[in-house]
Formats: C-alpha cells, structure tokens, sequence
C-alpha cells in the first residue's frame, strides 16, 4: 500500500479522535512511521523507541462545532385548528375501535376462565399442565384489563 494512502488513513484517524474527544488524548502526542526492516511493511505508532521508526509532522486536525438541530419551537410547523380537531377525531375513533375489540377479548377470557375452573382439556391428563394453563389465562386477563386501562387514560386525555 502507497505510502500516501496510509498517511491519509492516519490523517482521518486523527480526525476521528479529535471528534471523540478525551479519548483522543494520543492524538497529540508524537507519531511515529516504522518500517519494519525484514517484510517492509509500513506501520504508524505512537512511540518510536524501535529501529526503522522517524517521527512524522502532521497538521493540526481541526474540526469545526457541530450546529445545534435542536427546535427551539419558534419555527415549529403549526397545524390549524380545523386538521387538528379531525386528527383528534380520528384518534378518538381508533382508540374507541381498540377498546371495543379489547372488552370483546376480556369477556371471552373471563368466560373461558371460568372464575379460576375451566374446564380441562383432553391433553391435561397431567394436573400442573392444567395448572399452567390457568396461570396463563390468569396472566392473560391482566394484560387485557391493563391495555383497557391505558386505552381509557389515553381517551380520557383526548379533548
């Protein structure tokens, strides 16, 4: 590999540890290139206390402050009231919708249920698999009735 090829790797090294920032702290201490004198291949260091090695020069890396892309709200698109109140409109509908399908599911859990005995199934010969059933229907009408809850905090927010 050219010799210049290898300095302009160097060079974006640095680049890149000055954008790191305190973990670049070698990056202003010496360089050293190293050749080593049996394969000839070219190798850059920052010590150069072995035979083969001179002390290159690099520039200053200099890297410019990074814009802030944060939005302060001033220039923030503004929606009319007229889109905002069918956008809400439309998010009441489909938060409704979701309610509706996750009370039809909650019925048909605690009806499967069957306030803790339901009724086993053919392959239950094994009483804590029917055991681990129920768990699972017990766990499964927590969940139900927690996204019931949540759906509800988010229509309650709903204007």
């Amino acid at each position: 590999m050219p010799v210049t090829v290898l300095r302009v790797r160097l060079l974006r090294l640095v680049a890149l540890s000055a954008l790191l920032g305190p973990a670049a702290a070698w990056a202003q201490s010496e360089i050293f290139q190293c050749t080593d004198p049996a394969t000839g291949k070219v190798e850059y260091k920052n010590t150069g206390v072995t035979k083969g090695c001179k002390k290159i020069t690099v520039d200053p890396v200099v890297v410019p402050k990074l814009a802030n892309t944060t939005n302060t709200g001033g220039n923030f698109p503004k929606v009319d009231s007229t889109t905002q109140k069918a956008r809400d409109s439309d998010r009441r509908k489909i938060l409704e919708d979701e309610l509706a399908t996750q009370k039809t599911k909650l019925a048909q859990l605690q009806k499967d249920y069957n306030n803790g005995e339901p009724d086993r199934q053919g392959d239950e010969r094994n009483y804590q698999k029917y055991l681990d059933r129920v768990q699972a229907m017990k766990d499964s009408i927590a969940r139900t009735q927690s996204d019931i809850d949540s759906i509800q905090g988010e229509l309650s927010k709903l204007p």
